[in-house]
Order: structure tokens, then C-alpha cells, then sequence
């Protein structure tokens, strides 16, 4: 049987030629970051609860890979007013993700470990060596320093987690019949990645939608938008047509909106072990 599939969220060339050591010259700066990362780990384990705590705190029994790998910024640009896209030639061959998973980030001269999805697919990174970040800015110092201090060739390094550790040759066995994606930003400048959703749906029409959704919109809305376009919130009355014993559903947000959808859910009567999402940060 074919199996539906929603997605909900809000507001988420060959760049590597010649030997690596003449694009990673430095080894000194990743041996400082490990030092600086451990340091940081366990210098802070006796802090108060009360302190809002940080990504390596949150994420601190979670799964992480060994390979901590460096990495140079190729690439910066604007997906909106307040995001960043990152990209990063990545120095260690050994390194790689997969999809749904986050990297530690780490910055030298920074106290304060990051933690950001990836945006990019495998596949980019074993064709071209490339992993890429979106960034939202924010007063945190590492968001902070991607949005007024990183440059092209600034050096960093990266580490990759998640929340589950994924185990090969194990998956959900679902045949994919259909993905529906409803999409909330307060206006269109803010649809990050729009236009790669809208080639997707030109790619694979009828199997892959998008309704976006803007709550805050005060300029006039494209033509190319304008059908895809619901002023307003993601309401129940959106969601409850989907509702079956063959759709999983899959919320991406700040946790106000995940459980604000969560709870929605389940009053349409979508039952919990069909329902996934992450709250890590």
C-alpha cells in the first residue's frame, strides 16, 4: 500500500581541487578546537539548572560520531533577511551524514559550541565534498559570528550527531506514495528554499505538494507563488484531510509550534506513534 507522507514546518561547481593540504594548511586548529571542545564539556557540568542550557549540555547523551573534521567556508549567501546559507568544503574524507542529522560547530575564538541542521544532501558532500548550513541570525555567539564576523575562508571544524544514532540496513520499509509539505513563515522573503520546492513539485507532480503558508505578509505575493500561496496559519482544518491509518507526520519548528501541531494532531485523531519530530535545541 502506498504510503502518505506530511511534512509541517516553519521558519528550515567543483569547489575542491588539488591536495587537501593546500586548502587545510592549518593542523594546529583542529587539535585547539578538540582541546577546546573537551575543556568546555567538562568544565561546565556543575552549572545550574536554572542557566538556559546550551546545545552541548542538551545534546550531551545523544549520539555523536568520532570524526571531527575541519572545514574552510567556500561559500555565503542571504536565503533571506535573517539567514545565512553556509557552505563548507569538508578537509576529512572520512567524514559523512546522513539525512535529518546536525553537526556540532565548532569556531575558533569561541567559547560556545553550535549546533545546526544540515541543509544539504549526502550526495552533495561525496560528489563534491560540500555540506551546507542555513543559519538563522540570532544574539547566539555562534549564529552571532556566521552573521557579522565569518568569511569566505574562515576555518571551523565539525562534528555530526543526532538524537537516535542511525543503525544501516534499518528503515521504516514504507513505500513512499506521497509527500505533503505545509510550510509557515511570517511572509514569503522568509520561504526559505522556495524555489527548490517548487522544482520538486515540477519534477515529481502529484507526489510531492507544498502549501505555504504567511501570517505577515504585507507586499504583493509573485505569480509563481501565488497558487501555492494560504494567508494565515496551518489550521486544523488543513491537516484533518489527511488524516489515515497510512500517513506519518513529520513537524520541523520552534517547540511553541511543534507542540502547538502536536497537540493539533491529536485532536483530529491522528494517533502519537504516527507523529515525529525533534526538540534538541
Amino acid at each position: 500500500m502506498a504510503h502518505a507522507t506530511i511534512y509541517v514546518g516553519c521558519t528550515v561547481p567543483q569547489l575542491l581541487r588539488g591536495a587537501q593540504s593546500r586548502i587545510f594548511p592549518s593542523h594546529s586548529l583542529l587539535g585547539a578546537l578538540r582541546h577546546s571542545a573537551f575543556c568546555y564539556c567538562t568544565g561546565n557540568g556543575t552549572i545550574k539548572s536554572k542557566r538556559k542550557m546550551d546545545h552541548l549540555e542538551r545534546t550531551a547523551n545523544n549520539f555523536r560520531q568520532e570524526v571531527i573534521t575541519q572545514a574552510k567556508v567556500c561559500g555565503i549567501t542571504s536565503e533571506s533577511e535573517t539567514v545565512k546559507r553556509l557552505r563548507l568544503a569538508i578537509a576529512n574524507k572520512d567524514f559523512t551524514f546522513k539525512a535529518g542529522q546536525w553537526v556540532d560547530f565548532f569556531i575558533p575564538g569561541v567559547s560556545v559550541v553550535g549546533g545546526f541542521s544540515i541543509c544539504s544532501s549526502p550526495g552533495l558532500l561525496e560528489q563534491e565534498g560540500i555540506l551546507e548550513l542555513a543559519v538563522k541570525h540570532t544574539v547566539h555567539p555562534p549564529a552571532h559570528w556566521i552573521h557579522t564576523e565569518c568569511t569566505l575562508d574562515s576555518e571551523v571544524a565539525l562534528r555530526v550527531g543526532d538524537l537516535h544514532g542511525y543503525q544501516e540496513g534499518k528503515g521504516n520499509r514504507h513505500k513512499l506514495g506521497t509527500a505533503k509539505l505545509y510550510y509557515s513563515a511570517k511572509n514569503t522573503s522568509e520561504l526559505l528554499f522556495k524555489k527548490n520546492i517548487l522544482g520538486l513539485m515540477k519534477a515529481f507532480p502529484g507526489k510531492i505538494t507544498c502549501c505555504f503558508h504567511v501570517t505577515q505578509q504585507h507586499s504583493q505575493i509573485c505569480k509563481e507563488l501565488q497558487p501555492h500561496i494560504t494567508e494565515g496559519r496551518i489550521s486544523e482544518k488543513d491537516l484533518e484531510k489527511h488524516v489515515s491509518n497510512d500517513t506519518s507526520w513529520y513537524i520541523c519548528g520552534p517547540p511553541p509550534m511543534i507542540e502547538s501541531i502536536s497537540k493539533l494532531l491529536t485532536n483530529i485523531g491522528v494517533p502519537r506513534n504516527r507523529v515525529f519530530f525533534e526538540k534538541w535545541w
